[in-house]
């Protein structure tokens, strides 16, 4: 056998490893990910950017966090300043995949302390969203109205719901405790009643239960900006095909820029593709 024929050999043999390796891994469910991530944003008619974003990866899992601030002299871009870094460093302290719910609990209640701490009640606030991945199982958290979704065989699908009037209301009247005319009254109001960086902090919105990827899932995270400034179909297009997720979330901001809203806010977006 020449030198050539060997090398070949080699590479064709290390070929048949990987592909059976990969069916190996989807037949027993075996957890080889690796994740691709596309991020970003744009100031739209604002004077101050107050959207911010983060990803983290260990071996315990990967988290992607997307913050929207609000406030009076920077106020709301320091708060989602304070709400970055501050899950970011949470996220490398403990393993939080060991029990999701109380890391979404501890994070989102030291972010609100670590906001007022440096700004004034009112001064400054931020909606956030959080995912964590880990062994193919998504968990989510948020305050505010950061919006969560999974986009899957051309779908993109809603996780979070948000802490809006609107959607209190529509709880509200499944509960009983309001009447339907009430709740219709109510339908168009999207004001937000909880969020970081208030006395008055509430409990956080989380996941009841993880919700199992699939290969080349891609989670999105993005700002009340983003999705209420252009069609969810759009979107859905843009994040079609086979581009990489950088050059999709810069497709995506550019539809915004290049859309006819009169005012646009701050407009943020991340995507997390997972695959084996």
């Amino acid at each position: 056998m020449t030198l050539e024929e060997s090398i070949l050999l080699i590479i064709y043999l290390f070929i048949l490893c990987l592909i059976a390796v990969r069916f190996l891994s989807r037949e027993r469910g075996w957890v080889i990910r690796r994740f691709k991530v596309g991020k970003a944003m744009t100031i739209g008619d604002r004077q101050v950017q107050e959207d911010d974003y983060g990803v983290c990866q260990s071996t315990d899992g990967f988290m992607a966090v997307l913050a929207d601030g609000m406030g009076k002299n920077y106020g709301g871009k320091v708060s989602s300043r304070i709400a970055v870094d501050t899950m970011k460093e949470l996220f490398r302290l403990y393993r939080s995949s060991e029990n999701p719910a109380y890391f979404f609990r501890k994070s989102y209640h030291r972010v609100n302390t670590e906001i007022l701490k440096q700004l004034d009640d009112g001064r400054g606030g931020a909606s956030v969203g959080t995912v964590l991945i880990k062994d193919n199982y998504l968990y989510y958290a948020v305050a505010g109205n950061v919006k969560i979704a999974v986009y899957r065989g051309g779908n993109l699908v809603p996780v979070s719901s948000g802490h809006t009037i609107d959607v209190l209301a529509g709880d509200k009247f499944v509960e009983g405790t309001i009447t339907r005319e009430e709740a219709l009254k109510l339908l168009d109001n999207t004001r937000m009643y909880n969020y970081v960086g208030q006395d008055g902090f509430r409990e956080i919105e989380f996941f009841d239960t993880p919700i199992r990827l699939r290969d080349r899932d891609i989670v999105v995270l993005m700002s009340d900006g983003l999705y209420e400034g252009m069609d969810w179909k759009t979107i859905e297009e843009l994040l079609s095909g086979r581009k990489k997720c950088q050059q999709k979330a810069y497709e995506v901001i550019e539809q915004i820029n290049a859309g006819s809203r009169k005012e646009k806010d701050n407009a943020s977006i991340v995507l997390v593709e997972g695959f084996l």
